[in-house]
This record gives structure tokens, C-alpha cells and sequence, in this order.
């Protein structure tokens, strides 16, 4: 097996959810296969487009398929097919930031959008926001300028799943947030922090479960190509997260 590639068992898994393949409506793909561990090489490698190896063919017709697929959502709907099959006992979020090369920066003179890329002191930065379960599998995913706070994401990523408890840090501890999960009948389970008049008890034997989450950061960063950021664009970032999770499923 080639270095990056998939096994066969992976590309079962995910070869019938892929537009392009044969019986799809519309224009059948000369092989979806090398498109997918083209994209695995290009972050896992984390190469510049134009290095990619001969063998995927040309690399502007690689990454203008990416980019078809990032607009049309077909990245996000296979994460979301493979993450639906999560464990529902109890979830924690946290987050990580990213360095953003000064490649991807381009994007910023085009117009006011906003692609997630933010300037601190540590430079450009993206920082990553993730919701994983009980198995420590990724089931919620989205970036912000590297200077949010990280309890912003909190609720919008919450807003789909019911998990029996919720682990988070500190850094989520504030009354919103916890009157909110307590009215969806979900356990708060993260430490109040020093400043509270009333101390909130913690269960912290489960709050040692938070690990988990940490661990998914670090086969993340294993892709060069999400420890840095190169993709100009939020969507191509996102979808980058996405699909390196996809793999991180598939494993």
C-alpha cells in the first residue's frame, strides 16, 4: 500500500456517499479513489498544491475539485454520516489553535469576509473548536479567528446532540452556558472558576475523561497541512478539518 493511501476497508466505507461514482446521476468520475487520497497526501504531506506527485494527475484539476465539493457540502455530509454513530453518555468540547501561514493570509485583500484567521501576538492563527464523545470521536467541528474566546462556539455546536453530561474547562464556565445545558436536561460537568462566589461541584472522576478530546487534537495535528494552515479560504480550511476527521473515523 502506498504511503497516505487508504485501505480497501476505508474506501468501502465511504466509496457509495462520493458524487461521481458510477450509477450517480450526472457525470461519472474517472476514479474517485485517486481524487480522495490525492487530498489525503496534499494535508497529510501538508505539500503546496503544485508539488503534488504525477501519479494524481494534474493539481489545478485536483484542487478545483476540492473546491466543488467544499460548495457543495459533500466533505461535511460524509463527516456528519460517519460521526452520526457516536456515544451519546457524555461529550466534551475544547480547542486549538492553529498557526496560519503567510500563504494563506491572500484572502483577507478580497473583500471583508471573514475566513477565520485572526492576528495576536503569536501571529495569524485559527483556532479549531471541537465536540467529541465518549469514544473520543470527533461528532461536532468549527473554526474562529484565532483571538475568540472559546466559549462562543459552545452553543452553536451544541445545538444538534443531547448528551447525558457535558465536559468542558473553565473556560466555559459561565452562568449562560451552564443555565442552558442544566434547562436541556444535560449534567454540566465543568469546574467553576476561582472568582465564583458559590463554588459549583464537579464530578471530576468523569471530568478526567477530557483527555479524550485532547488526544483527537493530536491525531489532527498529525495532517502538516491542519497543524499549519495553508487554505486561504474558511470553507477549504473547514472542509480540511473535516476530511482529516473522516479519516480519523475511518481508523
Amino acid at each position: 500500500m502506498r504511503r497516505y493511501s487508504l485501505r480497501d476497508d476505508q474506501w468501502e466505507r465511504i466509496k457509495d456517499l462520493l458524487p461521481g461514482r458510477e450509477g450517480y446521476v450526472g457525470g461519472t468520475a474517472v476514479n474517485n479513489r485517486l481524487f480522495v487520497e490525492a487530498v489525503l497526501y496534499r494535508y497529510r504531506a501538508g505539500i503546496p498544491w503544485r508539488d503534488l506527485p504525477a501519479r494524481f494527475g494534474d493539481w489545478k484539476n485536483v484542487h478545483r475539485r476540492l473546491r466543488r465539493w467544499c460548495e457543495s457540502g459533500v466533505i461535511e455530509r460524509i463527516f456528519r454520516y460517519l460521526a452520526a454513530d457516536y456515544d451519546n453518555e457524555y461529550m466534551m468540547i475544547d480547542s486549538t489553535i492553529v498557526r496560519a501561514h503567510q500563504h494563506s493570509a491572500g484572502a483577507l485583500k478580497k473583500g471583508a469576509r471573514n475566513q477565520a484567521i485572526g492576528r495576536s501576538r503569536g501571529g495569524l492563527t485559527t483556532k479549531i473548536h471541537a465536540i467529541c464523545d465518549a469514544l473520543g470521536n470527533p461528532v461536532e467541528l468549527g473554526i474562529t479567528p484565532g483571538q475568540d474566546a472559546d466559549i462562543t462556539q459552545a452553543e452553536p455546536l451544541l445545538e444538534n446532540i443531547e448528551p447525558d453530561a457535558f465536559l468542558a474547562d473553565k473556560a466555559y464556565d459561565a452562568d449562560r452556558l451552564i443555565d442552558r445545558l442544566i434547562q436541556r436536561g444535560i449534567t454540566p460537568v465543568i469546574p467553576p472558576k476561582r472568582n465564583r462566589t458559590t463554588q459549583r461541584k464537579t464530578d471530576f472522576s468523569l471530568y478526567r475523561e477530557r483527555n479524550l478530546v485532547e488526544r483527537f487534537f493530536n491525531k489532527l495535528k498529525q495532517f502538516r497541512a491542519i497543524a499549519t494552515r495553508y487554505d486561504k479560504l474558511k470553507s477549504t480550511f473547514l472542509a480540511a478539518v473535516q476530511f482529516a476527521s473522516i479519516i480519523i473515523l475511518l481508523n
